[in-house]
């Protein structure tokens, strides 16, 4: 799904105005960060292990090509079919060719921002076959026709009330309880006959074992196992970042991602998927294909430092401790990722011109470098991505041509005192007219969104220069 980045200041601006999402954006940080920092600290040596899967993923990235051909050897070797998709296009062609062979009628899907990424559910919809979310988050947004706002809960801007019309408006019927137990219990009866019925499974992937070709999902509702378990056929989707090289290098990512994600000591299901289902087996899939997305992730390893982006474990720590996300949510990013990672990622995906302004949504206070659980060094990436942004896109031209003006205005001024005591002296005594709202808020003003909610400070009467040298001539 190509970035809108054009929409970013119109969403952002709406966002401000919506109570309802500003409550639900407060609960990412009341909820998932708080409850991050606690695991942090009652975990046993967290920055070890934080230490430990950076390393681990800094030597996978080093050797993708490596591990992957291992991965898919592996996958294969127990009886499943591997896949390697140069884009989304290509993915979602093959799948849906895929789906048409066999006659496929119905799909369920669980959690998997890789999908959101190749757009499938939409690719899938217009082929004639009914695609349905069963990840709750993820099923409230597809009923609204919206996008996910969050990596790790999509429907956080959804308040109770919204929700409940939603599942409602499906049901046929409006539920008498608005309480979480109640909706969820109402979505499950929606979603259990799907289950039964469907032809094809698609999940995500957590990681993805290269020793032994196992592939991992961890989750907190059920509906993955199901989505698994059930349909003769399950397609797991990942980016090929997400492999790492030994059953013996999960457990650390495991409490990485499950700490820093929800603050929970441990996700409710983690499920380990070796191949296709055994003769002595009761469920699982008859067939297994595993799709390894580039999609411009092998664009990003052609820089040294900019590949450590790729070591995100989509635990969304960053996103719940950004104050720029929580301010404007996860929709004026207008693409598949939101937040620092968003920032960083979506510009390097797509290209500079479709991630413009991505990684100018940061105030640099440096958090999502503070919180990623293997120290992924995001201020820095966002401060490289603009240089490259500023030097690169000719769209941007007339603006760099007027950032230089500015800097070399300011720098004529500040070399020399005479010129910056006369501009201070002239400013002080003219400010009550330059900083007045109305001059503040013209079209034509620098100054107009920052003073929109605002105050801007006021320079004193007298700067430093002159009650000193009035001191020295009373003394």
């Amino acid at each position: 799904m190509k970035p809108r980045t054009a929409e970013f200041k119109k969403t952002a601006s709406r966002t401000l105005r919506d109570p309802q999402i500003q409550r639900g954006l407060e609960a990412v940080y009341s909820n998932f960060h708080v409850g991050r920092q606690r695991q942090a600290v009652a975990t046993p040596n967290w920055e070890d292990q934080q230490d430990r899967g950076r390393a681990i993923k800094a030597h996978t990235i080093a050797n993708l090509d490596h591990y992957l051909a291992m991965l898919a050897d592996n996958v294969e070797s127990n009886g499943g079919h591997v896949f390697f998709a140069t884009d989304a296009e290509e993915a979602n062609r093959y799948l849906v060719d895929m789906a048409l062979d066999r006659r496929v009628e119905s799909v369920i899907k669980s959690k998997s921002m890789v999908s959101e990424e190749m757009g499938l559910a939409r690719e899938f919809e217009s082929a004639g076959i009914k695609t349905l979310e069963t990840d709750l988050g993820e099923y409230i947004i597809q009923l609204a026709g919206e996008t996910p706002s969050h990596l790790i809960a999509p429907a956080i801007h959804k308040s109770s009330d919204q929700i409940a019309t939603l599942l409602g408006v499906e049901a046929g019927e409006m539920s008498k309880s608005k309480s979480p137990e109640d909706l969820t219990r109402l979505a499950r009866t929606q979603l259990r006959p799907h289950f039964e019925r469907a032809d094809m499974g698609i999940t995500g992937v957590n990681f993805a074992i290269a020793e032994t070709g196992t592939l991992v999902i961890v989750e907190n509702e059920g509906n993955a196992l199901l989505s698994t378990a059930g349909p003769p056929v399950h397609i797991a989707l990942m980016g090929i970042e997400k492999v790492i090289p030994r059953l013996s290098d999960l457990p650390v990512f495991l409490r990485l991602l499950t700490k820093s994600a929800t603050g929970q000591a441990i996700s409710s299901y983690v499920h380990f998927i070796t191949g296709t289902s055994q003769l002595e087996e009761f469920d699982g899939p008859e067939q297994l294909y595993l799709i390894l997305l580039d999609n411009g992730r092998s664009q990003i390893l052609k820089d040294p430092y900019l590949a450590q982006t790729l070591s995100c474990i989509r635990c969304g720590a960053c996103l719940n401790a950004c104050p720029v996300y929580e301010t404007i949510g996860g929709h004026a990013y207008g693409s598949t990722y939101q937040g620092p990672i968003g920032a960083i990622l979506t510009p390097q995906l797509h290209n500079y011109k479709a991630g413009l302004k991505h990684p100018f949504a940061s105030s640099l206070c440096g958090a999502c470098g503070e919180v990623c659980p293997v120290k992924i060094e995001i201020p820095h990436i966002l401060l490289k991505l603009r240089e490259r942004i500023q030097l690169t896109q000719a769209e941007t031209a007339s603006n760099l041509s007027l950032e230089r003006f500015g800097f070399r205005l300011w720098a004529w001024i500040m070399t020399c005192s005479t010129r910056f005591q006369t501009l201070s002296r002239w400013i002080r005594k003219a400010q009550r007219i330059l900083f007045s709202k109305l001059v503040l808020q013209l079209p034509f003003s620098p100054l107009k969104y920052w003073t929109r909610n605002r105050e801007l400070p006021r320079l004193p009467p007298e700067s430093f220069r002159d009650l000193y040298q009035n001191r020295r001539d009373r003394e």
